[in-house]
């Protein structure tokens, strides 16, 4: 099953790389031509280190790139998909190779995230992006409340740090892991998610790394090669991106996978604050926008 999981990321990994190839060759004109400097290949690398941790690698290349004007603005979110597309397959092909999850419970639970992802990405263009913002905030900062007291020993953990799930656990976990495949596409975010999806479940906590490197690895290089088709990205500062990513991305699980128990758990905790504080902050800046445009399109025209 593990091997049937290989070969498909595999094959979709090189009809992204074929696409990406052809499309740039077809297509001189797509935007910023030319060799990545260091200073691109860096940013790939530190976001893509901090990626497979569970960071997350779209909010801090963003500021970046946005502080060093490297990127246009219109061309960032073709630019992220693009840049981190291959980075996340090594993610993926490493996590699921050193981290040993029992392979039924990884290949539905990651399949379980690509079918949320793609039946929902007509619907969630629909849903209330702020409020589920706002709710998954919570939602994670609470949970991180929950696993700091466990951490501390305020709370008595039952947590056996299994590789696997089944049973109820099991459709659980593939319910779960739909709805924030589903998501997804409002900017939410699976890694934190998935943490403490599995951690509660009773899994170990390591079990998430494949999972949702697993799950984005299939998601990512679909999204890129339409922002590749209609050359809405920067060309340069991909493959810079790219080219640090891959080496980021293997550095940081080899920490990973050295990392006992405790200080996985330790880290997801840290992750799903920070991830859970962003989400309130974005809904936040979001709603400040908009109260903004409203304030702007009801002030009375000047006579």
């Amino acid at each position: 099953m593990i091997a049937a999981l290989f070969v498909g990321l595999g094959l979709l990994t090189l009809v992204y790389v074929a696409d990406w190839v052809i499309q740039a060759r077809k297509h001189p004109d797509t935007p910023d031509p030319g060799r990545p400097d260091a200073e691109r290949i860096a940013v790939g690398f530190v976001a893509n280190f901090f990626d497979a941790l569970g960071i997350g690698s779209f909010a801090t290349s963003t500021a970046y790139f946005r502080l060093r004007k490297l990127v246009r603005d219109e061309l960032l979110p073709g630019s992220l998909n693009v840049g981190y597309a291959l980075p996340t397959i090594t993610q993926a092909f490493i996590g699921i190779a050193v981290i040993k999850v029992d392979p039924m419970t990884l290949v539905l639970m990651i399949a379980a995230a690509v079918v949320g992802s793609w039946l929902g990405a007509g619907v969630v263009s629909r849903l209330p992006r702020r409020a589920i913002q706002v709710g998954m905030g919570i939602a994670l900062l609470v949970a991180a409340g929950f696993f700091l007291a466990r951490l501390l020993q305020w709370m008595p953990s039952s947590d056996t740090g299994t590789l696997d799930l089944t049973g109820m656990k099991l459709a659980l976990g593939l319910a779960g892991s739909f709805v924030l495949g589903m998501i997804m596409p409002l900017g939410i975010g699976y890694y934190a998610p998935c943490m403490i999806l599995v951690s509660m479940l009773g899994m170990n906590p390591l079990a998430s790394f494949p999972i949702m490197m697993g799950a984005c690895a299939f998601l990512m290089p679909v999204a890129s090669m339409n922002f590749i088709r209609a050359r809405r990205y920067s060309l340069k500062s991909t493959v810079g991106m790219t080219i640090g990513g891959v080496f980021g991305s293997a550095l940081a699980l080899t920490v990973v996978k050295k990392m006992n128990l405790n200080s996985v758990r330790w880290l997801v905790t840290v992750v799903v604050i920070y991830t859970g504080l962003s989400l309130l902050r974005t809904a936040a800046r979001e709603k400040a926008v908009s109260d903004v445009a409203k304030a702007s399109e009801n002030r009375p025209a000047a006579t």
